[in-house]
């Protein structure tokens, strides 16, 4: 997702997942067959421009890695919260807190659709 209207559109009609140091605003596509979107919004509060982007590469890393366990049909925009230490932030502990999220939505997902998550 690169377009603000999209953004938008997920931070007010999306549902909202909490992890200890990210909020997930999940937003399901009106066709199940188009491919899962992902946006990022990392402010200046999370730190200086080469922490934002190493929070980002790593968030992106992430989703590279688990592309298989996402499934269709929706967008999802990752926002690291206040509290969140910059310098704590690795892969590892980006998948214990999203993986379970991701997997959650997929399964609530699947439910509402009656299709098989991948």
């Amino acid at each position: 997702m690169i377009r603000r209207p999209d953004f938008v559109s997920c931070y007010n009609a999306g549902r909202r997942y909490f992890s200890k140091n990210f909020i997930l605003f999940v937003l399901p596509r009106p066709s199940v067959q188009l491919s899962w979107r992902m946006g990022m919004a990392v402010t200046k509060k999370t730190g200086t421009a080469v922490v934002r982007n190493r929070v980002k590469r790593v968030i992106r890393e992430f989703f590279r890695l688990n592309q298989r366990e996402v499934c269709d049909g929706f967008d999802v925009v990752v926002v690291p919260k206040r509290s969140l230490n910059p310098e704590r932030v690795s892969l590892d502990m980006v998948s214990q807190e999203l993986l379970p999220i991701i997997q959650n939505v997929c399964g609530q997902l699947t439910q509402e659709t009656g299709n098989e998550a991948p």
